[in-house]
């Protein structure tokens, strides 16, 4: 389940970088959570000949980030290595890209590799840490888009101006993942795995995955990973890949709206994945977010009307919360939710659509600072001296 901090810790953690075509940015926050469980993979050319190929991932950590972190180093290599086999000797001209089926194999044997492999690391083995992680994937040759899934982060298509694609996640009380876990003998409860663990497939998590008579993929809790081969197209705008800290809040069209529409403010891809979570942050996610943006040759482009539009709503916005504190007199200055709570009852044009007022709530942060720097208010916007 997870303990939680007396406020969140915002400070992010990003990356940028573009080839093959294409362009990503990625941010990751711990936020409420005492740990930071989460951790990212974002390569573009990969060995083995696969220079125009290019892989990114989302690992959502439980229980400890040892099996995350660990994958997010290993598991590229090792779905290389079982759709490529191992490296050859130097010089030597590499081999044809692979078929479509032998990469759907090799990522499959590449998850289960992985997690024997992690299974013998003493401090897993012994039970000394029971950690594990889930696993959201987009490996990108030069004609298709594999999609790859293993637990309840996720990852969406957005092409030709809608949500094209989305894995799907890995719960217990999906009819075919609760069969598995009945069939292993045990039972789902309060909608988790032995009324304790939230997904249903992972790495990790050994404790789900020692039923004597049982396959790897027929246990508690399954290693195996859903993938989804979708052919490239020219109307493809960007893949989002997400943990569930993200998904808790916002919808597939909902973020990818808002994606979208900050794509049309700004080319820095690092600050549309900053204002993605710092909106969840305000939009109530209690949970460690990691987001990792692919934007793809047709993405949205900033637009002149776009920025004039997002600009003269800062100013509005700005405004209203000087009206707001200055109305007040007499009554005493109103803490940052009040003023919050007032705006949201009101009409707004403009707002960003999938992020609404949580997404403006640093320009309104801003503002409350500067007319009130002797009141303090923490990173969710709540204020320390009159808390709500």
């Amino acid at each position: 389940m997870g303990a939680f901090l007396d406020k969140p810790k915002t400070e992010k953690h990003n990356a940028h970088g573009e080839g093959n075509g294409l362009r990503y940015g990625l941010s990751s926050m711990q936020g409420w959570r005492v740990e930071m469980e989460d951790a990212h993979t974002a390569t573009v050319g990969l060995p083995q000949g696969l220079d125009n190929w290019s892989f990114f991932a989302v690992y959502d950590g439980h229980a400890g980030s040892r099996v995350a972190n660990y994958a997010s180093k290993h598991l590229l290599g090792h779905i290389i290595t079982h759709s490529m086999g191992p490296p050859g000797p130097e010089g030597v001209t590499p081999a044809p890209a692979p078929a479509v089926e032998t990469v759907k194999m090799g990522i499959r044997t590449g998850f289960l590799k992985i997690d024997e492999h992690m299974r013998n690391f003493s401090d897993l083995r012994n039970g000394m840490d029971r950690s594990g992680s889930t696993a959201v994937a987009v490996l990108l040759s030069p004609e298709h888009l594999y999609f790859i899934n293993c637990g309840d982060s996720r990852a969406v298509l957005y092409r030709n101006a809608h949500v094209c694609f989305s894995t799907l996640d890995h719960k217990p009380c999906n009819p075919r993942e609760k069969e598995r876990i009945q069939n292993a003998g045990g039972s789902v409860m309060i909608q988790r795995v032995n009324g304790s663990l939230a997904v249903s497939r992972a790495l990790g998590d050994y404790d789900y995955k020692c039923v004597d008579g049982k396959g790897a993929t027929e246990q508690l809790v399954s290693p195996e990973p859903e993938v989804f081969e979708i052919e490239r197209a020219l109307e493809d705008e960007f893949v989002v890949l997400a943990c569930d800290g993200i998904w808790d809040v916002m919808t597939n069209e909902e973020l990818c709206e808002f994606v979208k529409s900050r794509l049309e403010v700004s080319h820095d891809l690092e600050k549309v994945c900053n204002q993605v979570l710092d909106t969840c942050l305000h939009k109530g996610s209690r949970d460690n977010m990691s987001v990792v943006l692919v934007c793809l040759p047709n993405c949205p482009k900033v637009s002149e009307e776009a920025v004039k539009k997002d600009r003269e709503l800062d100013k509005f916005l700005e405004s209203r919360v000087e009206e707001i504190i200055e109305k007040a007199g007499e009554e005493g200055i109103p803490d940052l939710v009040t003023v919050m709570r007032n705006l949201s009852s009101e009409s707004i044009p403009n707002l960003p659509p999938g992020g609404g007022l949580a997404s403006k709530h640093s320009v309104m942060e801003a503002v409350y600072k500067r007319l009130n720097p002797h009141r303090e208010v923490d990173g969710n916007g709540v204020d320390l001296e009159d808390p709500w």
